[in-house]
């Protein structure tokens, strides 16, 4: 099947917005973790995070347009302070559940049975229930003139990870933390490793560094 713009541009808007959200494939299920001016707190899932760079540690995420419905985002750029906690195994009926529209004086993690976690000097909650959690300072943010959604780029300032789960070469174990991927906007999938390759050289041919899964 063969789709141009005028056809995915004619589906209806839930079915539009089904497919495209996932033709980019599996993305990371994260809950992002913020407060308000009075240490009010809010959560929601998100699939957008990027990776921008190691040095400094800096990840992106995109923040549909709305005004005054994103709390996210008025969050973020109060507070200057947002928290990225992967989804697991335990977790996804709650997690799904912050997409719920809640209103602004209703916590997700109220709502959701989930537990903030604070961390000294730093104004966005963790998830207690989570097992890889990171705490990132907003270093930028834009607004795009495409489509008037918003990238908050933020540095990795706090990290928890289990350190059982970390790789010799320091990399983590997402399948041994149980991280979760998402498809589309609903679907939520275990994290299998099938093979590792070696890094990639132009004199010799590509070659997996075992021959079972990490």
């Amino acid at each position: 099947m063969l789709l141009d713009s005028q056809a995915i541009a004619a589906m209806t808007a839930r079915r539009r917005a089904a497919f495209v959200n996932s033709l980019s494939g599996f993305k990371s299920a994260n809950l992002v973790g913020t407060a308000d001016a009075s240490g009010g707190t809010n959560l929601a899932i998100m699939s957008s995070a990027v990776h921008l760079g190691s040095h400094p540690p800096l990840l992106a995420l995109v923040i549909r347009p709305g005004g005054d419905d994103r709390h996210t985002l008025a969050n973020v750029l109060h507070t200057g302070c947002f928290t990225l906690n992967h989804v697991n195994t335990a977790i996804i009926e709650a997690a799904h559940q912050t997409a719920a529209r809640y209103p602004r004086d209703i916590s997700e993690f109220d709502a959701t049975g989930l537990t903030p976690q604070w961390q000294p000097d730093f104004n966005a909650p963790m998830v207690a229930e989570a097992t890889v959690k990171l705490g990132l300072r907003l270093r930028e943010h834009q607004e795009l003139a495409i489509n008037r959604t918003h990238l908050l780029i933020g540095e990795i300032v706090l990290s928890e990870v289990p350190e059982a789960q970390i790789n010799a070469d320091g990399s983590l174990d997402l399948a041994g933390s149980d991280t979760v991927a998402l498809a589309g906007l609903d679907t939520y999938y275990r994290s299998v490793p099938v093979k590792r390759m070696a890094y990639a050289k132009p004199d010799l041919p590509p070659r997996a560094v075992n021959s079972d899964p990490v």
